[in-house]
């Protein structure tokens, strides 16, 4: 079985300006992969890159063994479910609406979008029957967050792609999304690329991390062993968490 997602060797430019340096790795199916790095290294555009928001300059991403250039851009992403910070729920339409939207489009019947939409609602700890027929705007941060998630998971996709989806959540909700996800993503046993900044986050929602310096790679490995990584990026984030430790303790 060749992996979920690969990158082989992958360059991106901006105006000249070199985005991502030959970059390669791979995500297995049921991993999740985490692109960690600074503002500015990458990782998003590395993100967009599996969805073909965008296409490389050079080198191959492959999604199930083929390049992204091959797929019929509608099927890829349909395929791969997207959550972002801002959510992009449509404001206008109900929390259950927005989350059938995929299954919708896919051309179920409505009896069965709506249930998928009840089904993947319960799973992100948001009862249809209390939140269902709500707007977005009725909702907190991070219960929209929530409803983002369900939405991304509710047309099955076997990939799943996060963007810093809960940078902007006050540190109570955003651990406990982060637990939610780990748990939803283990029990329906998906493939899924995050990027974050956050190294304590990388380390409590990844099987593996991709460490970004300037559009490379400078270390990857398994989660667990990230604590013994020695290359001089991957040991500023090391001293930025002891740090944060630190503060917190005298806090």
């Amino acid at each position: 079985m060749p992996p979920a997602v690969e990158f082989r060797n992958v360059g991106y430019q901006i105006q000249g300006r070199e985005i991502l340096r030959n970059i390669s790795f791979a995500v297995q199916p049921g991993e999740t992969l985490v692109l960690l790095g600074r503002s500015g290294s990458g990782k998003t555009t590395a993100l967009r890159l599996v969805n073909a928001l965008l296409f490389p300059g050079s080198g191959e991403v492959l999604v199930e063994g083929r390049p992204t250039s091959s797929w019929d851009v509608i099927s890829l992403r349909r395929r791969i479910g997207y959550v972002i910070q801002e959510v992009g729920l449509f404001p206008h339409w109900t929390v259950e609406r927005n989350v059938g939207l995929v299954p919708r489009l896919l051309g179920q019947p409505d009896a069965l979008v709506q249930q998928r939409a009840v089904e993947f609602l319960s799973k992100v700890e948001i009862p249809a029957e209390e939140y269902g027929r709500r707007l977005p705007r009725e909702l907190s941060g991070g219960q929209r967050q929530r409803v983002g998630v369900a939405r991304a998971l509710a047309g099955d996709p076997p990939i799943l792609l996060f963007d810093e989806p809960f940078a902007a959540l006050d540190p109570i909700t955003r651990l406990e999304l982060q637990r939610l996800s780990v748990a939803v993503r283990r029990d329906l046993t998906k493939t899924s690329l995050f990027v974050t900044h956050d190294l304590r986050e990388a380390m409590l929602v990844g099987t593996h991390i991709v460490l970004l310096d300037r559009g490379r790679v400078a270390w990857m490995g398994p989660a667990r062993q990230f604590r013994d990584a020695t290359v001089p990026e991957a040991a500023a984030f090391l001293a930025s968490l002891a740090e944060g430790n630190v503060l917190g303790a005298s806090a």
